[in-house]
C-alpha cells in the first residue's frame, strides 16, 4: 500500500473518495476498468517525491465513490464533470490530467472540453479517438458464434452476474489475460466472447501471478469489487452510443493542449480495429502531442506493469511543462 492519505470530497453532486500524496502542481490520475485509485499506487509516491500533488480518485461507480443507479448517469459528460468537480473541491484552477483504459477517454475529453482547467493530458493504453460517423456499437464485430466484449457488456446484469460469482477469480483472470505476461494465440480473435457462454469462459487461470502483481494487490482489488460490485464500471460501457450522440457538437474537434501517449506493444487495445491507422496519425487529432511511447513486452495495465518506465516518462513530460511555463 502506498503512503497516500484518503478522504471523501463532494464533486459534481456525488461523494468521491480520493487518494492523494504530495504538494505542488496538481496531477489528476483517472483509472479504468476493472480497477480503482489503487492502480496508481506506484505513481502517487513517485510524483509526490518529485514535487507534485498527485490525486487518484475512485472514479464514479467504483470503490468508495458514489454509484448512481441510473445507467445514463455514467456518460463522458458526467465523468469529465466529476473531474472538474475534483478540481473545484481541491481549490485548484488547473491540473494535468492522466488516464488509463477508460480513464484515458475521460482525460482526453477533459482536455478537449475544458482546456482552461486541464492544461495538459497523458493518455495510457487508449489514444484519443475522434468521433466517427456512425454509432460505435454498430461497428463492433459479431457473428453467429461470438460478439465483441463491449457488446457482451451492454445488457444490464449479464456481465455483473458472471464477474460477481467470484470477484477474486474474476480480477485475477482479467488482469492476467490482458497483461504482457499472458501468452498470445496467433490468429485468435481479439476481445471476442463466445455466444451462450461468458467472458471468462475461455480465459485461463494464471499458473502464478506476474511479478508486477502481488497477492496483496489482488486481495485489495477483490475486496473492493466484492463490496461494490461491477455494475458501476460496466455502466460506462453502456453509454458508448450515448456518448457519441452527446459529443456530436465536437465532431472534428482536436485536443489542443500538450499531450503524451504511452502504451504497451502487447496491449490488445493497440490491435483493435482501426488502431493501425489511428496511432500513426494521432498528432493530426492531438496537435501538441509531444511523444508516443510504446513499451516493449508491456500489456494493458501500463502503469502497473511498467511502473518505473511510466513514472520516468510522465515525470519528464510534467517537468517539460514547467520549463515551458517559465
Amino acid at each position: 500500500m502506498s503512503d497516500a492519505s484518503h478522504r471523501t470530497i463532494e464533486a459534481n453532486g456525488i461523494r468521491m473518495h480520493i487518494a492523494e500524496q504530495g504538494a505542488g502542481p496538481l496531477v489528476l490520475l483517472c483509472h479504468g476498468f476493472p480497477e480503482s485509485w489503487y492502480s496508481w499506487r506506484h505513481q502517487l509516491k513517485a510524483f509526490a517525491e518529485a514535487g507534485f500533488h498527485a490525486v487518484a480518485p475512485d472514479m464514479r461507480g467504483y470503490g468508495a465513490t458514489d454509484k448512481p443507479e441510473a445507467i445514463e448517469q455514467y456518460t463522458l459528460l458526467h465523468l469529465v464533470g466529476d473531474m472538474v468537480g475534483v478540481l473545484d473541491a481541491l481549490g485548484a484552477e488547473q491540473a494535468v490530467i492522466a488516464g488509463h483504459d477508460w480513464g484515458a477517454p475521460v482525460a482526453w475529453h477533459a482536455a478537449l472540453l475544458r482546456p482552461e482547467r486541464f492544461r495538459a493530458v497523458i493518455g495510457l493504453s487508449v489514444p484519443f479517438r475522434p468521433r466517427g460517423p456512425t454509432r460505435p456499437t454498430s461497428a463492433m464485430p459479431q457473428n453467429d458464434d461470438a460478439l465483441f466484449y463491449q457488446l457482451y457488456f451492454q445488457p444490464p446484469g449479464v456481465a455483473e452476474a458472471e464477474f460477481e460469482r467470484d470477484p477474486r477469480a474474476s480480477i485475477r483472470k482479467l488482469l492476467w489475460a490482458a497483461s504482457g505476461d499472458a501468452p498470445r494465440v496467433p490468429g485468435a480473435a481479439i476481445g471476442m466472447v463466445p455466444r451462450g457462454s461468458g467472458f471468462l469462459t475461455s480465459v485461463p487461470d494464471p499458473p502464478s501471478l506476474p511479478g508486477w502483481l502481488a497477492e496483496a494487490d489482488l486481495d485489495f482489488y477483490a475486496s473492493e469489487f466484492a463490496r461494490s460490485g461491477f455494475r458501476g464500471g460496466l455502466n460506462w460501457y453502456r453509454n458508448i452510443d450515448r456518448n457519441w450522440e452527446l459529443l456530436a457538437p465536437y465532431a472534428g474537434a482536436r485536443v489542443g493542449v500538450p499531450a503524451l501517449y504511452i502504451a504497451g506493444d502487447r496491449d490488445l487495445v493497440v490491435r483493435f480495429p482501426g488502431m493501425d491507422k489511428l496511432l500513426p496519425n494521432l498528432s493530426k487529432f492531438v496537435p501538441q502531442l509531444t511523444q508516443t511511447i510504446m513499451l516493449p513486452g508491456c500489456g494493458h495495465w501500463t502503469q502497473q506493469e511498467r511502473a518505473t518506465e511510466v513514472n520516468a516518462a510522465m515525470l519528464e513530460f510534467l517537468r517539460g511543462l514547467q520549463v515551458r511555463a517559465r
